[in-house]
């Protein structure tokens, strides 16, 4: 799993791969058939391990503490000195070529998977009077994934835990509250 973190799917060399797991290559497609269904195994492994932060926040009581909880936990994961810097489901896509399209389709479709969570944990809000009735569940879900996918973005490329905690505090600041009608100014596009 941290090869495949670090070095994205199609970085992560088969050599490195087997040197992580203390196996050969030919006990290695055993085990796993392949390359791409080792990956598969990663993600879950991921899912369930680094990033089991995501099921624990969508228990939070109100979905203003979902998205802080999943933002702060994210950060705390995305920085971890014991894991490679970012984002598994990020990181692996990044560089993926044509050969490797049945992998970024498969991230792509988790991602997704975690929006859709969010969704439906934020409809739930709305039909609880959690978020203002003008709060658009979609919505609220893609802001708390892109800010996800750009805290990962950033933990990769170096950023500091103190910095990116900074961003949460900004994120949870515009937050629509319960009871408030939201002012919303819209950017005009060009």
């Amino acid at each position: 799993m941290k090869v495949f973190w670090k070095h994205g799917y199609e970085g992560a060399s088969l050599p490195a791969l087997t040197a992580a797991m203390g196996i050969n290559r030919p006990s290695m497609y055993a085990a796993f058939g392949n390359k791409q269904s080792l990956f598969l195994k990663a993600l879950d492994r991921y899912l369930e391990r680094p990033a089991s932060f995501l099921q624990e926040a969508l228990q939070m009581p109100r979905a203003r503490d979902v998205a802080e909880r999943l933002l702060v936990r994210a950060v705390e994961s995305y920085c971890s000195p014991r894991n490679p810097r970012g984002c598994l489901l990020i990181q692996a896509a990044l560089a993926c070529s044509h050969d490797s399209e049945p992998i970024r389709r498969q991230l792509v479709s988790r991602r997704h998977s975690i929006e859709i969570c969010l969704r439906q944990r934020f409809e739930h809000a709305a039909a609880v009077h959690d978020i203002p009735p003008d709060a658009d569940p979609h919505d609220l879900a893609r802001f708390v994934a892109s800010l996800m996918a750009g805290l990962a973005v950033q933990a990769a490329s170096g950023a500091r835990r103190s910095d990116l905690e900074k961003v949460v505090v900004l994120a949870m600041e515009s937050w629509p509250a319960p009871n408030q009608k939201r002012v919303v100014a819209r950017p005009r596009l060009a």
